[in-house]
């Protein structure tokens, strides 16, 4: 983690600042069909998994055997939730190959209704209600902005003027996205020039910019999956918090600090081998 200068920190509680959980999913239908199997073999009562002969431990495990997957939130991103109120930034990202479930566990493609055990929909649902309960005292401005890193180019996913898809006779043509300028600060930070960073009030609300910027990710079909995210999507969310009048009273306006955090949910795309996917042509540039 890191805190709102840039630092990288970890309480004396922590161990390390970058912790590891592994997600077994169940079986698909198409697998069971073609007789596949589990190869993964949880290790009881351990944080480890063990495939042939080889052992592998992580800070978590999940899934098969292991910790219910309902509570991936709980045990490995609900700390980072605190920690983001404390002025700390942070990180979630799920990486693994195309159809192990990235989206889905993160819930990139979160429509207001379904996957509401997923990651993002949970720290939407959690940052409202710390909110709700620490309005009296303290003043809160949060802002979402949810990007894609496509073919070694970042899109804004929330242009508010996405490219038209230009008719020219019976062929349409696809629009032509412009990319994000990736400039470095004064102080030797990294900024999107010109990203949309739209302010929220609610957890519909943030849940709408979500469901907006998933429409226009790109997606496609490989042999692994038939709707796979082809770029890297990240979600971030910031907060400003500063006291009030009730929460720091006797003092003037101008004397409250300003807490500022963020959090990255980031989604990648498949990590696996362009033959497992029998990508080629422009597939296979996606995958890179």
């Amino acid at each position: 983690m890191e805190n709102g200068d840039g630092r990288t920190t970890s309480s004396s509680g922590d161990k390390d600042c970058v912790r590891v959980a592994v997600n077994i999913r169940p079986l698909i239908t198409s697998e069971l069909l073609v007789g596949c199997t589990d190869c993964i073999t949880v290790v009881p009562g351990e944080p480890q998994v063990q495939i042939g002969s080889h052992t592998f431990t992580f800070d978590y495990v999940f899934g098969s055997g292991a910790m219910p997957c309902c509570r991936i939130f709980n045990e490995s991103v609900s700390p980072l939730i605190d920690a983001l109120f404390h002025g700390y930034n942070g990180t979630v990202l799920a990486y693994g190959q195309t159809g192990s479930g990235k989206t889905y566990t993160m819930g990139t493609n979160y429509n207001g209704e379904e996957n509401s055990g997923s990651i993002i929909p949970r720290v939407m649902e959690t940052i409202f209600s710390k909110v709700e309960s620490m309005k009296d005292t303290v003043d809160f401005l949060v802002r979402v902005s949810f990007i894609e890193i496509f073919k070694e180019e970042v899109f804004d996913l929330l242009d508010p003027n996405p490219p038209s898809i230009k008719s020219d006779g019976p062929l349409a043509k696809p629009a032509i996205r412009v990319p994000i300028q990736i400039r470095e600060t004064i102080n030797g930070g990294i900024t999107l020039a010109g990203v949309t960073e739209a302010e929220v009030r609610t957890k519909e609300e943030m849940a709408s910019y979500l469901l907006r910027g998933s429409f226009s990710r790109a997606t496609g079909s490989t042999n692994m999956n038939s709707q796979s995210s082809r770029s890297h999507a990240i979600f971030t969310i910031s907060i400003e918090q500063k006291k009030n009048a009730q929460g720091a009273p006797g003092m003037d306006d101008s004397c409250y600090d300003i807490l500022s955090s963020k959090l990255h949910l980031v989604d990648l795309a498949g990590s696996e081998r362009a033959k497992r996917t029998g990508a080629d042509g422009i597939r296979l540039q996606e995958g890179r």
